[in-house]
């Protein structure tokens, strides 16, 4: 079990990295194009590891039903540490221009493929080891993975950024504009060691026995010669896949994902939260959070593995938009209030308003509500649209006063002043919860990790737990739960597939499809209806259609449920 974990939870902090850093690599990378766009791109190409998830999952599932599960693990390793190594030396878009995004994503694709064939293998081999009625609690360990390596991250990210920002002085930007060495240079980081973990990983995983089960079927010949047809497709497999995706992986993806990054992007990118604040208070929460893991596991032997999964996922649907709200209000309470009292209007002809969502690049919004709404969006303004008469160039009216027409020169000063004026807070207003650290303290400002004894901080803290305790709950028991499903012939691939297809697409699509969603329609909370939407869908299917699994036995190589 400390092996199988140790090694993943080097693997996830691997292709953790990049997410927590999305904002930094923004700058780096999409330079070409402007802070909204930046950030898209950036949680696009976050997700492009993710969409490649299912195919590294048939890749290395199938080695894993053929070869065996300790040699798919040292593969995987390998590739993802290589990738994540060579993120650390890529030149960005000011080097090399539209080559340096390209090789990002190409990158970012090796880092999805490895950790398709992960987190599978992973659980599987601690099930087929655990004891019967306690595969719930053994495999937890493994599940504790994926949140310890984002807090390991965050933790790295932020010893890094107060010593290289403490010890070398600012950077000049292609543009003119000085950037903080962390921002410029030394968020590499974090990345090159990855070559470190590399080589511990490397020697964890070669002290590992092979899976018993598996070392049983291949002296019996009953491993499986075509693992991949057999699981998808025959029926009585293939059927169990979906129902699990829809009625399990789905729900606990969009519910773990919202804790884990959402939350994070929530917090800097729309409420401005400087990154060390958002990364202490997160890390915060990861650490009173992350033992709940286990907890709601060991209850998932007791009383089922539906019950405690599909409850994360009713619970984060009935609760998110308020609690979301108590963020807003606990982080900005300035941002607060000005959504709730300030009535901002976009006038325009409705044919001119595009919904704002370019992955490519090539879409141009150059019309005048597309110019208003983007500048909006921006500041994290709450705005209606009111339909105007074709003709007439497109407005924005600012607490009933004067319209400010997009075609005047002064549009972008004059908007920016009066949301301002009427209330909305700028990026560095001193009513945005905030960790004080002073640069040429260097690495004493760690101890600023622990200024967090204020009403504010720990209500903003204990929000963050909350939603890591929903994702605990959907993910504690799911490792025991998928491997429970399938027969042991095929089972590295049956759990593979739909668990990356759920968590690589449902999951890791949700930074980017939640960002956009706003950024299009102004509107702060629109976006979380993706999340509230798919945990409701897992909630109807799981309870209608998934079987309860956890007195299955799995050492049955034929025959699963």
């Amino acid at each position: 079990m400390a092996g199988a974990a140790a090694g993943t939870v080097f693997e996830w902090y691997d292709f953790f990295l990049y997410g927590a850093l999305a904002p930094v690599i923004a700058a780096q990378f999409f330079s070409a194009f402007g802070e909204t766009e930046q950030t898209i791109f950036a949680l696009l190409t976050f997700a492009a590891g993710f969409i490649v998830r299912p195919v590294g999952a048939l890749v290395f599932g199938r080695l894993g039903d053929r070869v065996g599960r300790k040699h798919t693990f040292l593969a995987t390793i390998v590739i993802m540490g290589l990738a994540t190594f060579l993120v650390g030396l890529l030149p960005g878009y000011a080097e090399i221009g539209v080559a340096a995004p390209i090789a990002l994503v190409v990158l970012r694709m090796l880092q999805g493929l490895a950790v398709g064939g992960e987190y599978g293998g992973a659980a599987i081999y601690v099930a087929e080891h655990a004891p019967p009625g306690r595969r719930g609690f053994f495999t937890s360990f493994v599940n504790l993975t994926s949140t310890l390596a984002l807090l390991l991250a965050l933790l790295v990210i932020i010893a890094t950024q107060v010593a290289t920002n403490a010890a070398y002085p600012p950077v000049t930007a292609p543009d003119g504009t000085s950037l903080a060495p962390f921002k410029a240079w030394g968020w590499r980081i974090p990345f090159l060691l990855s070559a470190v973990l590399l080589a511990i990983s490397l020697y964890i995983r070669l002290q590992m026995n092979e899976s018993p089960v598996f070392e049983r079927m291949k002296v019996e010949g009953a491993r499986s010669t075509q693992p991949l047809k057999e699981a998808f497709g025959e029926w009585r497999h293939a059927r169990i896949g979906l129902i699990a995706l829809f009625g399990l992986l789905a729900g606990q993806a969009v519910v773990w994902y919202t804790a884990h990054f959402y939350a994070l992007v929530y917090l800097q990118s729309i409420l401005k939260v400087d990154d060390f604040t958002a990364g202490v208070l997160l890390s915060w929460a990861l650490l009173l959070g992350v033992p709940w893991v286990v907890v709601f596991a060991h209850i998932s032997d007791r009383i089922g593995r539906k019950p405690v999964i599909l409850g994360g996922c009713l619970l984060a649907a009935l609760t998110y938009l308020p609690l979301f709200g108590a963020l807003t209000k606990a982080a900005s309470p300035a941002l607060y209030e000005a959504q709730r009292s300030v009535d901002v209007v976009v006038i325009a002809d409705p044919a001119e308003c595009a919904f704002q969502f370019n992955p490519t690049g090539r879409a141009k919004f150059t019309s005048g509500c597309d110019r208003a709404r983007a500048l909006l969006a921006k500041g994290a303004v709450v705005y209606r649209t009111e339909s105007a008469a074709p003709g007439p160039g497109a407005a924005v009216r600012i607490a009933g006063g004067e319209p400010i027409r997009v075609d005047d020169p002064l549009f972008t000063g004059k908007v920016t002043a009066s949301i301002t004026a009427a209330g909305y807070p700028a990026p560095a207003d001193p009513s945005i919860v905030r960790i004080e650290t002073e640069p040429s303290a260097g690495l004493a400002n760690l101890a600023r990790v622990f200024d967090i004894w204020d009403a504010r901080k720990l209500t903003i803290i204990a929000l963050l737990t909350l939603f890591i305790i929903y994702a605990a709950m959907t993910y504690g028991p799911i490792g025991a739960a998928l491997v429970e499903l399938f027969p042991a012939r095929i089972r590295y691939s049956g759990v593979s597939l739909p668990y990356h297809i759920g968590n690589g697409w449902f999951g890791g699509l949700l930074p980017a499809i939640t960002f956009a969603m706003v950024a299009a329609t102004g509107d702060i909370y629109f976006g979380l209806a993706y999340p509230i939407a798919i945990a409701v869908l897992s909630v109807v299917v799981g309870t209608l259609l998934v079987p309860e699994t956890f007195r299955a036995s799995v050492a049955d190589a034929e025959h699963g449920l």
